[in-house]
């Protein structure tokens, strides 16, 4: 249970994630960072270890993953990690589906990290640049149209057993995480048809597929109602928080959850400026939650960020930024007043299973570098 009670033992600084002269700050938190919790403060880096099992972590490029729908219109993304609440998959999709798909198992959300182009849904078209979020509802029909004469895309799909929702706003009003002015809503404009005889609609269901077949087209929809749609939504647009003199949890920055998934971002804002402030996430070993991380793009501190990089942190795991970079923000504090990395991060409650594909292109660590 939380207590008010916070002990210190031993040698700990004065401010929390600050003026650690030295020493390594590692949490042992409960229910991600807002239950209760410890901080070690020690003397080696917590992440100089090597690993061997199934809680290693893994690491890839998502560049050298091929998905069947980079080459066949009607392939799919191709499923990177998994668990009984959850699916996260890649897309390079190059042409339009030369069907409608429907997914009766989950929420869907894509992140465009490339590529540009519209999904064609019952309620309407929305078109898609790199930033945005694109909600689908369970069950709803729709096919995408990629932009692009055939070079391929890439989104990240996250698909949840759970409906998406927006978290509870709670003190910061109820335009947290983001203002709904700023989502884009499909105009409701029915498909018409184009003289073929049937219109396959093919649903997707516990790894298999049936395949529906209408003498129309069904995305004829005329107008719709109601507050279940699907929509767009660009990282551009969030408002994001900070403080001058602590480094906030990712928690802070959560955009939709649902079950034993929380979607949140790192995007480009104000550093820390106070001096003595770690600008940094501290360590931690997320003892409740297993932790994705998709790297979308800019830099941190001069450093520039890996495009199209993926990483897993399983709960219970040692993880955060290696101690040379930590050194490197330190001593470059006055150097830089900005954060500009652009990072999608996916907690989940329960423990993800990489597939065999993405052990296959998993970055190998050098042995004689600690991970």
């Amino acid at each position: 249970m939380e207590s008010f009670i916070q002990l210190r033992k031993g040698t700990t600084p004065r401010r929390m994630h600050a003026d650690l002269e030295g020493l390594k700050d590692d949490e042992l938190g409960r229910y991600g960072f807002v239950g209760r919790s410890a901080h070690l403060y020690h003397r080696n880096d917590p992440t100089d270890f090597r690993a061997e099992g199934r809680l290693a972590g893994v690491d890839l490029m998502t560049t050298g993953l091929e998905p069947t729908d980079l080459a066949d219109p009607a392939g799919t993304p191709v499923l990177m990690f998994s668990n009984e609440d959850c699916r996260i998959s890649l897309s390079r999709r190059a042409e339009a589906h030369p069907f409608y798909v429907r997914n009766v198992d989950s929420d869907e959300l894509h992140f465009v990290h490339e590529g540009t182009g519209r999904f064609v849904t019952e309620f309407g078209p929305l078109t898609y640049r790199p930033g945005d979020y694109v909600y689908i509802p369970k069950a709803t029909t729709y096919r995408i149209e990629p932009d692009g004469g055939g070079e391929p895309g890439c989104r990240l799909v996250i698909e949840a057993t759970e409906e998406f929702r927006v978290p509870e706003p709670g003190v910061l009003g109820r335009h947290f995480p983001f203002d709904p002015a700023l989502i884009t809503i499909p105009e409701a404009e029915p498909v018409e048809d184009d003289g073929r005889e049937e219109y396959e609609v093919r649903l997707y269901h516990s790894g298999e597929t049936t395949s529906l077949f209408y003498p129309h087209d069904p995305c004829d929809v005329e107008g719709w109602r109601g507050d279940n749609f699907p929509f767009t939504f660009n990282i551009e647009d969030h408002d994001v928080l900070g403080s001058e003199s602590m480094h906030l949890p990712p928690t802070v920055h959560l955009f939709l959850q649902a079950t034993g998934v929380y979607v949140m971002h790192f995007l480009p804002r104000r550093a820390e400026m106070r001096p003595g402030t770690e600008r940094f996430p501290w360590y931690h070993r997320n003892v409740d939650f297993d932790e994705i991380a998709f790297y979308h793009g800019g830099n941190v501190f001069g450093q520039k960020m890996p495009p199209g990089l993926i990483s897993h942190a399983p709960q219970g795991v040692h993880h955060g930024a290696p101690e040379k970079a930590r050194e490197r923000a330190r001593r470059r504090f006055d150097e830089f007043d900005r954060v500009e990395w652009k990072i999608i991060a996916v907690d989940t409650r329960r423990r993800l299973t990489p597939s065999p594909e993405v052990l296959a292109a998993a970055i190998q660590p050098d042995p004689e570098v600690a991970l």
